[in-house]
């Protein structure tokens, strides 16, 4: 693992690396197949116009979220990409025992040698019930609290390097470098490079603490981006993986043919948040819908606040942002998220913004 694994190269007049997100979203109409078909065409495009890395976040128990299961869904990417980095953004640590993420990661590296990213958050990704029934317990708040000493577990199994007299010695990692050192082992002892993704300082200080790239949610925390990433900046302490911080940034950000129509789809994607805020998720809903919808007064600002961050438009006017966003930041990279409620309008949406950046072609 080296840092050439974690900074990218900027493509085209972009001005840091370009990356995508996906949520593996569902809408009205459509099944979690088509979802999954459209990540699948993503992230080929992605591919083949120089976007950096693709990353699955970790949802539970919402029906316009597919992406419950990463490393399943990561797999299937490997099956049908050659060259894009994939990763989690993220798989979160304290809903899985590590030795499992350890031997899932293992696994998508053996399938996707040298282009697997794990990123880990330490957020259920869902509500309190479902985290409960996710980790057999209803003491939630031990998971995150202990989220430090599950980083130290995880990072000792993917290594193989728990020390002697430690219970979990003669335990390992399957694939991993115990394959390595047996007899006539040539398994590579490489492993993904791990991310820490985080909405407040926490992880910012934590990742900066390890000397571990950071990854932080603009797309739903944008008032904590700056102050997170300051932290991150000040915390650093050079590392065997980083000698300088690299600090990625979820974006939500939607291209279109036309300004009206960017309007139509994030509104559509707004209501959605209205309702899984509300104790109501659902399918994302179509444009018509949400046009259709009477909002509340509360509602209304809710929405007004939550497209305030969400970069849309034409392509020239999401490149505009995009920029502006990075200027203001210093991100070292861009992970652009593009929620709509059909397949159609996000792949359209990257290709948009790999043109309006004159990305490569091939």
């Amino acid at each position: 693992m080296t840092a050439d694994e974690i900074r990218g190269t900027a493509q085209g007049t972009a001005p840091v690396p370009l990356s995508v997100l996906d949520l593996v979203t569902v809408g009205a109409g459509r099944t979690a197949t088509d979802a999954l078909k459209t990540s699948v065409e993503i992230s080929r495009l992605a591919e083949r116009r120089g976007f950096h890395r693709y990353w699955v976040a970790e949802h539970h128990s919402m029906p316009g979220v597919a992406s419950t299961s990463p490393a399943v869904i990561l797999a299937h990417l490997a099956a049908h990409t050659d060259r894009i980095r994939l990763g989690s953004g993220g798989v979160m640590l304290p809903n899985h025992a590590p030795l499992v993420i350890a031997e899932q990661f293992g696994t998508l590296e053996a399938m996707a040698p040298g282009r697997v990213d794990l990123g880990l958050g330490r957020a259920p990704g869902t509500d309190g019930a479902t985290a409960a029934a996710l980790r057999r317990t209803d003491r939630l708040n031990e998971g995150a609290d202990d989220f430090p000493e599950q980083l130290a577990e995880l990072t000792r199994f993917l290594d193989d390097d728990f020390p002697d007299g430690h219970p979990y010695r003669r335990i390992h990692a399957v694939p991993g470098p115990i394959q390595a050192t047996s007899p006539g082992g040539v398994q590579s002892a490489h492993r993904p490079p791990i991310w820490l993704l985080g909405s407040s300082g926490f992880s910012a200080r934590l990742a900066g603490m390890l000397g571990l790239p950071f990854a932080f949610a603009h797309h739903f925390s944008a008032q904590n981006t700056v102050p997170a990433l300051d932290l991150y900046r000040e915390s650093f302490r050079p590392s065997a993986v980083l000698d300088a911080p690299y600090a990625l940034i979820g974006v939500s950000a939607l291209a279109t043919d036309d300004e009206k129509e960017a309007r139509r789809q994030v509104l559509a994607a707004a209501l959605n948040m209205v309702r899984l805020r509300t104790g109501r998720p659902g399918l994302v809903p179509t444009p018509e819908e949400a046009e259709a919808y009477e909002f509340s007064p509360m509602e209304r600002d809710f929405i007004d606040s939550w497209n305030a961050n969400v970069i849309h438009g034409t392509a020239d006017e999401v490149r505009a942002g995009l920029d502006d966003l990075q200027k203001r930041t210093g991100a070292d990279e861009l992970m652009i998220t593009g929620n709509a409620h059909g397949g159609d309008v996000r792949l359209r949406s990257y290709e948009l913004i790999a043109d309006a950046y004159g990305l490569p072609t091939t």
